[in-house]
């Protein structure tokens, strides 16, 4: 894997979360809160101003199964799905 690959998969984070929140109607206030960060670092992610590290996406879906298990589920399905369809160089 290249340097570029890992920040290509990261942003996915980004982009699979926008999409969950929006799907399930979650705001990222109500996201915030359950995993107890500030409301900032969720926008960050979302608007892909700034990747969630790998710890903070498994705290991502800690949170969203707390608030709704369904969304969790299809967080991890995006973020991977996206990373496996990835072509291979």
């Amino acid at each position: 894997m290249r340097a570029s690959d890992n920040i290509e998969a990261m942003s996915k984070a980004g982009k699979a979360l926008k999409q969950v929140l929006e799907t399930y109607r979650i705001s990222q206030n109500q996201l915030a809160a359950t995993m107890g960060i500030g409301r900032s670092s969720i926008n960050r992610w979302v608007n892909e101003n700034r990747d969630p590290a790998s710890e903070a996406v498994l705290e991502i879906r800690k949170g969203l199964q707390q608030i709704n298990p369904d969304a969790a589920g299809e967080f991890i399905r995006l973020y991977l799905d996206d990373l496996e369809k990835k072509p291979e160089e």
